[in-house]
């Protein structure tokens, strides 16, 4: 049965727990950040947010999507738990959410880039649209990069919560303007991440200049994981190295730490060259993929 609706606690604690089981068996993180802030702070209750879930013949949670955006447009992510998978229980989840959509564009992620996601996309007409590599390297030696100079009149210093928020705010629009997820964060999205355990604001490392903020490299670590969280630079001032001199700059401090984690990860859509040259020339390779699938409505 799958059963369209919000979601108790209970339910939330079933669907993080069947993700961290599809995580472990892809490879890959099965939903994404987005997906999983809705469901630990009940964001997910919105009208604007679907949840759909669908039980095996034993009562247990085998699969789960989750639908947002506006009835013109919906994003989301479907997973399907390792044990309960080649029973049809993708499909039923996939079928739902096209009723759900009624005719609107829907775009779907698959983490993991598996066959079984590809195959039940082939055969209910989705196309393959989009895809996000996530690249890697050792923190080893990142502490000897060389640091690159900053432009004349330009430095960098961490970032102040409350001070610089709506300041970032904007220079991350104006760096993601095209960007379909990126680009539309609020100060509010900014303060749920602000507010996380994991937040350290000597990590994010603002450039500034005469104008104010012209970019930014915001390094997370959690759990022994270090991630390049986003880094941005305002569209007047890129193209000069002030990427690479932040992106270096914030590297080093995750490879500086007490206790730095064993490998730094980042995300970046396939397609974005220049940003892969550059983080192939600091070591990055490819280590894993997520695809985003489109509706045949799109």
């Amino acid at each position: 049965m799958t059963e369209p609706g919000g979601l108790d606690e209970e339910d939330r604690r079933r669907v993080l727990d069947l993700a961290a089981a599809a995580s472990r068996t892809d490879g890959a993180t099965s939903l994404s950040e987005d997906a999983e802030l809705r469901l630990a702070r009940g964001t997910g209750d919105s009208p604007a947010v679907h949840h759909l879930l669908r039980r095996g013949g034993d009562g247990a949670l085998a699969g789960y999507a989750q639908l947002a955006g506006t009835p013109d447009a919906l994003e989301g992510e479907l997973v399907v738990h390792p044990d309960h998978r080649r029973h049809g229980h993708g499909t039923a989840l996939l079928t739902e959410v096209e009723h759900l959509a009624a005719g609107a564009p829907v775009r779907l992620w698959s983490h993991g880039d598996t066959p079984g996601a590809a195959a039940l996309a082939d055969r209910h007409g989705w196309r393959r649209v989009r895809e996000l590599l996530r690249l890697e390297r050792p923190t080893a030696g990142l502490a000897d990069l060389e640091v690159p100079a900053l432009p004349d009149g330009v430095h960098v210093r961490p970032f102040v919560p409350g001070a610089d928020d709506a300041a970032w705010v904007a220079v991350n629009a104006a760096a993601f303007a095209s960007h379909p997820e990126q680009g539309r964060w609020t100060v509010e999205d900014l303060r749920a991440r602000l507010g996380e355990a994991w937040f350290d604001p000597e990590l994010l490392l603002l450039a500034e200049g005469p104008a104010g903020v012209l970019g930014f490299c915001w390094m997370k670590v959690e759990a022994g994981h270090g991630e390049l969280y986003v880094l941005g630079v305002a569209p007047g001032h890129a193209g000069a190295g002030l990427g690479r001199a932040l992106l270096v700059r914030g590297l080093r401090a995750v490879a500086q730490d007490p206790a730095p984690p064993a490998l730094v990860d980042l995300y970046v859509d396939g397609d974005n060259v220049p940003a892969l040259r550059l983080y192939a020339r600091l070591g990055f390779e490819r280590a894993a993929v997520d695809v985003q699938y489109a509706s045949p409505t799109v």
